[in-house]
């Protein structure tokens, strides 16, 4: 910024441990403070002042005891940092009026006194810093613009800027500060008069607040002015997270707090400064202290912020455009909760902004609510009494209420309007060969393997099952997948007796496999489908699955299908090798659980998947050879869906959708054989359907 002073105050500064280029770095707090005015109009300064400052923790480090020459008891009976600052502009006052001068501004040697130094203890402590602190001269900065050739801005220092002015640098003081102090009054002095005539306009700035707003995945984003810190509180918000930062410029809206796989924070954020040299001095508060928890602090990139917190959507941008408002986020709202029941819920103590155009709804991309929402506040006693019913009420639920920021509106809303309407994951490599599908039943002819290492694969399984690998069915071996399309330490295999599951679960339990033991347990095929579609199955017994509707389960039973998961078939085209014939190749089976009615079955995003179902003829998921191929289609219990013609499932429907809209969209296609009673096991209610006189059947 630029502006004209009359003045300038020349302030040095010390703390009880780091000087130079590393004052500050290790968070000690200032104990001597050195300053002195200097008249810019009549080139003249004044007295030095140099006082101490009594500090919380009176150890001081082998440096500052060695270049301060001051003991622990001397700064015992020194005044505290808010009775110095006092001092400080009561003197300066009297000065400034004795000269007869109005307008000054700080002078310091680099930005560290006032941005590492100053600002951040004044945070800890609470304290209210003068207006005078949030502008300033860097010296070593100004000197720069003036003498360019002087030296490169890392090599200057006091006492190089006064050799190159051919400035006295012999240091007849006999306290610490004060020859620091006077040599930069001398350095201005000199730069204002002849030959530089230099004029002090542009001084440094330091924000008073963080301003939130939206960021476009458009913006352009500097990698070197992006952070990462790591082990936050979970509560924290931007505002603490500014104040962590505070002597240091943050971008608007360059709070982005990181949410985990279940939309809850995880202890990191992403900052965004103003340029690379605030990010730099950023760096140097790794592992500084918020509350009791030290704050690791990394580089990051922009890509990564823009990831986080950059979004395209219009709706949350309005809803961001009203400036300086409270942010909080509502967590676990009834899937029926309108406008007027939030704005009901929080009442006239603490009244939403702009009333319904300052609530947004967190939907997916079909339009169902997730059971969240951000609510702006125009001020902080609004926020806070808002905050105050947390896990209070609404309807039948209890409503969580945390403080949040631009960037996660933006992050959860990206989260969701990404996510699937039905989680898949990501196309394996399949046999070409058609198989078996897992069967259900209440004969306890499965095994289930637990605490596997992430890197196993479907060989060290066999190798783990040993002698008991002939006992596997074709096409057994389940291995159990996240979300992700990763192991999660799961894998359940299908035995060809419940015998031969009874005698593995008892000849291979704790077994070890890669240094880690591994549970086996005998289950059957009914409790592994559940499993698989997310339920649990424990010492306490067997908990259904959360995708399963009704949400209350006063008993448990498994329920039957009305399409078993024989039906459950895609064909990953890419996947098939190109025949010579006319003929299409047989398709590609991936099992998906279906264990409820068509009515019931709601897939939700944290269950487990298995794999295609391997066997010890395809291990690796490549295709056996000829011979295994025929032994394995000759072996197969199960029937399968003959060629041409096969069942598909679709994706993303609209909930409204008429069986004509899904006929009208394969409008042109071939007719589906007339009955299928034959293929597959179905319900009558199932049966009647596919024996309709209809031109497509739709699962």
């Amino acid at each position: 910024m630029t502006a004209s002073h009359d003045s300038l105050v020349v302030l040095y500064g010390a703390t009880a441990g780091a000087s130079g280029a590393k004052l500050g770095s290790d968070e000690r707090e200032l104990v001597l403070l050195v300053w002195q005015v200097v008249d810019l109009h009549n080139s003249k300064v004044g007295e030095v002042h140099r006082v101490l400052v009594k500090a919380d923790s009176l150890e001081l480090s082998e440096q500052c005891k060695e270049e301060i020459g001051v003991s622990a008891e001397e700064l015992a009976k020194a005044e505290p940092l808010d009775r110095v600052l006092e001092q400080f502009n009561q003197v300066l006052s009297n000065e400034l009026k004795s000269l007869g001068r109005s307008s000054y501004c700080l002078c310091t040697d680099g930005q560290l006194l006032v941005r590492q130094v100053l600002h951040p203890e004044a945070s800890k402590k609470n304290l209210v810093l003068p207006d005078c602190f949030y502008s300033f001269y860097d010296l070593q900065k100004e000197f720069h613009k003036c003498c360019p050739n002087a030296a490169s801005m890392k090599e200057l220092s006091i006492s190089s800027m006064a050799e190159y002015l051919e400035l006295s640098t012999k240091n007849t003081a006999n306290e610490f500060g004060v020859f620091e102090v006077t040599t930069m009054g001398a350095i201005i002095l000199s730069l204002i008069s002849e030959p530089h005539n230099y004029v002090f306009k542009n001084f440094e700035t330091v924000k008073y607040k963080f301003e939130t707003g939206p960021c476009s995945k458009a913006e352009g984003v500097n990698g070197e002015t992006v952070i990462r810190a790591r082990g936050l509180p979970w509560q924290s918000s931007d505002q603490d997270i500014a104040r962590f930062f505070k002597g240091l410029n943050i971008a608007k809206g360059g709070v982005a707090l990181c949410l985990n796989s279940q939309g809850r924070r995880n202890g990191e954020a992403l900052v965004r400064f103003i340029n690379p040299e605030h990010r730099d001095l950023a760096l140097e508060r790794h592992k500084h202290h918020m509350g009791s928890r030290y704050i690791e602090v990394y580089k990051a990139t922009g890509e990564e912020f823009l990831k986080i917190a950059g979004g395209t959507s219009n709706e949350v941008a309005q809803f961001l455009s009203k400036e300086n408002q409270v942010i909080i986020r509502m967590r676990g709202l009834p899937f029926t909760a309108s406008v007027d029941d939030v704005l009901g819920f929080f009442g006239n103590e603490c009244p939403i902004t702009g009333g319904k155009e300052g609530l947004l709804f967190v939907k997916y991309p079909d339009g169902r609510p997730t059971g969240d929402a951000f609510v702006l506040f125009a001020c902080e006693e609004f926020a806070q009494n808002a905050l105050k019913k947390h896990k209070e009420i609404l309807g039948k639920r209890y409503i969580e209420l945390f403080r949040s920021t631009a960037a996660e509106v933006q992050q959860v809303l990206n989260r969701y309007m990404s996510t699937p309407l039905i989680s898949t994951l990501p196309a394996p490599i399949i046999p070409v060969i058609p198989q078996p599908f897992i069967a259900t039943g209440h004969a306890r002819d499965c095994i289930r393997l637990r605490g596997l290492p992430y890197t196993a694969t479907i060989e060290d399984i066999l190798d783990f099952m040993g002698e008991f690998t002939i006992d596997i069915k074709p096409h057994g071996v389940h291995m159990v997948l996240n979300q992700q399309g990763r192991p999660s330490g799961d894998a359940f295999i299908q035995m060809k007796s419940a015998d031969r599951a009874f005698l593995v679960a008892q000849k291979c339990h704790k077994k070890t496999m890669k240094d880690r033991y591994v549970e086996v347990f005998q289950c059957s095929g009914d409790e592994m489908s559940y499993v698989l579609m997310g339920g649990t199955l424990n010492r306490s017994g067997l908990s259904p699955p959360p995708c399963l509707s009704p949400p209350t389960y006063p008993t448990f039973s498994p329920c039957t299908s009305v399409i078993p998961a024989e039906a459950a078939l895609y064909q990953p085209q890419a996947l098939l090798a190109p025949t010579r014939t006319a003929q299409p190749p047989p398709p590609a089976v991936a099992y998906y659980p279906a264990q409820a009615t068509a009515t019931q079955l709601y897939m939700n995003y944290t269950t487990y998947y298995p794999s295609p179902p391997v066997s010890p003829t395809t291990v690796g998921y490549f295709a056996a050879p000829q011979a295994a191929m025929a032994a394995a289609a000759t072996s197969a219990t199960h029937a399968v869906l003959p060629q041409p013609g096969a069942l598909i499932r679709m994706q993303g429907l609209p909930y409204n959708i008429a069986t004509k809209d899904i006929l009208s969209f394969f409008q042109g296609y071939q007719y589906a054989p007339d009955d299928y009673s034959g293929l597959i096991q179905m319900n009558e209610q199932a049966r009647s359907m596919f024996q309709a006189p209809k031109e497509w059947v739709c699962l």
